[in-house]
Order: C-alpha cells, then structure tokens, then sequence
C-alpha cells in the first residue's frame, strides 16, 4: 500500500500531462499554477530504513491530511518522494535532484547527522528550506533549515541530573555509532555529568550498522560503570540491546540510559531487551492526551497496521509539515526567503504538545520527558517537565537563554 501510494504521488502528474502530450516544460507550468511541489528525502532502503520508512509516512500522512482539509493557499501539496539509501553519498545526491531539477523550494527529510550534513552544503548553496525532524547534537545555525526535534538542553540537561539523583548513578560508561552526532553529544554528556558530582569511565564507539557487540558488552561488564549511556543509532540499537541480555546484565542494576532508544527499535528488538531501560525524548506513544491518541489511530489507519507504533522523530516529522503550511500561508507565497520568515515564531498544538519555532534560530521549543520501557513495549512517563524550554542548539559551549549564539543574523562565532 505505501509504495503504490508513493508512486501514484511522484508519477501522478506525469501521467496526466501524457494525455494531453504535452511538452514538459508546459506541464510543469500548468502544474504549477494547482500544486505545491515538495521534496520528501528519507532512507526506504539500508539500515536506517528501519526508522526512516516511519518517518516519510508520517510526511506523507501530513500531506495528505493538509490536501483533504483544502491544501495550501488553495493549491494540493505534491510529494517528490526520493530514497536516501541510508547513505550521506545517495542523500548529497538526491537532495541536488530535487532541489536543481525538480527546483521544490523545500525538503522534509533525512534522520541521522552524517546525513544532515551531506545536504546541507546543497541547501546553503541553492537557498533551499530543509525542514529537519530528529533530535540532534546542537552546534549548527543554517538559514536553511527548520530543526524539530530536541537539542540537547532539550534531552540531556534534564536526563543527565535525573539519573544521579533518582537512579543514584555515579559512573557512567559511554556508548555510541561512530558519526557525529554520538560524539557531539558524548561531549554535552560529559560535561553536565561531572557538573552534577558524577564520573564517565569510558567512551566508546562502534560503527554505525554494527551487529558484533559481544566484545563491547565485555567492555562494560568490566569498567566498573553503574549506569550506561547509550547514543547507539538505527539497527545497532536492537543488537546491542539484545547482547546486553544475553550476557545476563539487567536494567534493573546496570539500566542503560538512551537518547536513541524510541518504540520503533524496541518493538524491533522485543521489549523483553528493554524492560527497566530509559530513554529521554519530548515524545513518547504513552502522552496521554485526545491529540496523542488521535494522532496514533491515524497513523495506524493511514500505513494500513494497528500495531504501528509512533516516535518522536516520526512525531516531529508529521508536526513541521503542518509548520511549514503555516509558513507558507502567512507568507503568501511558497518561495524560500518567504518559508524562511514566514516560520519564524509559527506555534502548532502537535501530539507531544505545544511547540514553537524560535523566531531567532529555527529550531522549535520542546517539552523534555523521560520514559521507563515497560513490558508491553510502551515507556512509562517518570519525569516531564511542565511547559516547553527554548531550543539552545550550543548549549555545550555556554549559550543561554539571555546569551545566544545564533540568531536571526546569524552565528555570533565571537562567543564560542
């Protein structure tokens, strides 16, 4: 059913101007005039593909949803559908086709950082809007993208502190995919542990898509850590989880700690490998509101599986659409410089709650929760704060509320 859907939402306009043989150039002209065409980028291939898949279905979900309440300034939304391949190469080079080519004016896509930043350079160059939905490490301040998902004060500001003083952990091994966004965020780590009075015993890496993790969990067996601190990305997650039990360590002594770990790779693992886990996101299936559960029967209705589950990268993947819509509405117009100052301050009642896109560097202010993965494969709710906290991507290196680094005008490179 997705593929069809896909396809009949990439070739759709192709076919109907065959009936009239028009030329080209014509049809894209006359299609103009009735759509707005969009890219949609994310892995339907690789090892990624088992959370991307997720995520261009909640796109598309949001299109779709838009085009049947009317579409956009009375025009229906046109998803350019491309696959990443779960490889920053393919996403550098589908993201050059759709925005030289097909000349979209915006992008929903890509999951990891490696894949961000291979994109980015085309977005920059081009003027393009990239709308981005993961949680990430911070450090970036692009006129051309829209951040959706956590920064680290939205993720680990309030983890890191939680852990030590309700878990009463004091030494923390560190674990991560070996890219850039584990290592970024290795760094955020280290510091709010030892400015809460804890210790890191080790940080470690293993590549991105590695299945071996037998000798790593000897590794943690051994250091001395109480608590492990995961930044273990895509199908690694489900092996590592997976190792960790079977060499008989328990969540219940030795939990691990994620900033990755989401529904999607536990029902992938099987929850029995999580249970007494952590994870910290400012979404979790378990939101216990009408607009979360409205949200997961759509989903479930639209990908055709009543056992789906929903995340906080496919949440925001669907929330930035309806963002972007906005933007466009306000603006009057779908061209980037109008997207761009259209989003700035855009406010969206989403499934994880109210959010809001800084009107200073595009990123979007979030609710930060922490959830204990129960048997049933859902996260227990343990701590949330209790109203969205402003997006500090350089938080690491000193930016607060009242001292930013990027704005509007810009990345003030003076204070890093």
């Amino acid at each position: 059913m997705t593929i069809s859907r896909r396809t009949l939402l990439r070739n759709g306009a192709l076919g109907a101007s065959g009936l009239i043989a028009a030329p080209y150039f014509f049809s894209r002209t006359a299609l103009a005039a009735e759509e707005i065409e969009v890219g949609v980028l994310f892995s339907q291939t690789g090892g990624l593909s088992i959370i991307e898949k997720s995520l261009a279905d909640a796109t598309l979900m949001a299109i779709s949803e838009i085009n049947a309440s009317g579409g956009v300034l009375g025009k229906q939304v046109k998803a350019i559908v491309e696959d990443g391949a779960s490889d920053p190469k393919t996403y550098n080079e589908k993201a050059s086709k759709l925005v030289i080519r097909d000349r979209v004016p915006t992008v929903f896509g890509s999951y990891t950082s490696a894949s961000r930043k291979a994109v980015l350079p085309v977005f920059e160059k081009r003027n393009s809007m990239y709308f981005y939905p993961t949680y990430y490490e911070g450090y970036e301040c692009s006129k051309n993208v829209v951040y959706t998902g956590a920064v680290p004060n939205q993720q680990l500001s309030n983890f890191i502190p939680w852990i030590i003083k309700n878990l009463g952990k004091k030494k923390f091994f560190i674990v991560g995919s070996n890219y850039i966004y584990p290592r970024e965020m290795a760094k955020v780590c280290k510091i709010l542990i030892e400015q809460n009075g804890a210790e890191w015993v080790a940080d470690e890496y293993l590549e991105l898509g590695h299945s071996e993790w037998g000798a790593m969990v000897n590794k943690i067996k051994s250091s001395g850590c109480d608590v492990v601190l995961s930044n273990v990305v895509g199908d690694s997650v489900v092996a590592f989880y997976r190792e960790f039990k079977n060499q008989g360590l328990s969540h219940e002594t030795l939990p691990i700690c994620a900033t990755v770990t989401s529904e999607i790779e536990i029902a992938a693992m099987g929850p029995e490998y999580a249970v007494g886990s952590y994870t910290s996101f400012p979404y979790f299936m378990a939101i216990d509101t009408p607009v979360n559960h409205a949200f997961i029967e759509r989903y479930r209705k639209y990908v055709n599986d009543p056992k789906a589950v929903t995340h906080h990268a496919l949440e925001s993947s669907y929330f930035q659409v309806f963002l972007w819509k906005q933007a466009v509405e306000k603006a009057g117009e779908a061209t980037p410089d109008a997207i761009r100052e259209g989003v700035r301050g855009q406010e969206y009642d989403a499934p994880n709650g109210h959010v809001k896109v800084d009107a200073d560097n595009l990123h979007t202010y979030l609710t930060p929760r922490i959830a204990e993965w129960q048997a049933d494969g859902q996260g227990k709710i343990v701590d949330a704060y209790p109203e969205p906290v402003i997006p500090l991507p350089y938080v690491a290196y000193g930016e607060t509320a009242d001292n930013l680094f990027c704005t509007a005008k810009g990345l003030d490179t003076a204070k890093l």
